[in-house]
């Protein structure tokens, strides 16, 4: 499968995922976009994540200020190409996992740690 297609059935998955949120949550959710790459860049794995990495929060979170000097705004990066290779060409394995991994990494958007997303099934 190639990965312009897989990033467009990322995309539809990523839009019924937020739309399947409870309101406060789904409203707050418009506010952290999604940059779908194929792969994690050098400059990710030059520092503490492994070459499979298949998502990504950066910037500050929901709710916290943000200014010039704190560097990029909040978003969500999900590396297709790894998620696909987790998922073993499964679609049904990838569509689960893009969800997981978004669920996931908008977890770390609203401030909620490892422990906070374990208990919430997002881990």
């Amino acid at each position: 499968m190639n990965l312009a297609r897989l990033t467009k059935l990322a995309e539809s998955t990523v839009t019924s995922t937020r739309k399947s949120l409870p309101a406060a949550l789904r409203d707050a959710s418009a506010d952290v976009p999604v940059t779908f790459q194929d792969w994690p860049s050098e400059e990710i794995l030059s520092g503490e994540f492994e070459p499979d990495i298949l998502g990504l929060f950066i910037g500050p979170p929901h709710g916290a200020a943000s200014d010039e000097t704190q560097g990029l705004p909040p978003q969500i990066l999900l590396f297709i190409g790894n998620i696909w290779e987790f998922a073993e060409g499964d679609h049904e394995v990838f569509f689960d996992e893009v969800r997981l991994t978004y669920l996931h990494e908008l977890g770390h958007y609203f401030g909620w740690d490892e422990d906070d997303l374990a208990e919430r099934g997002l881990d």
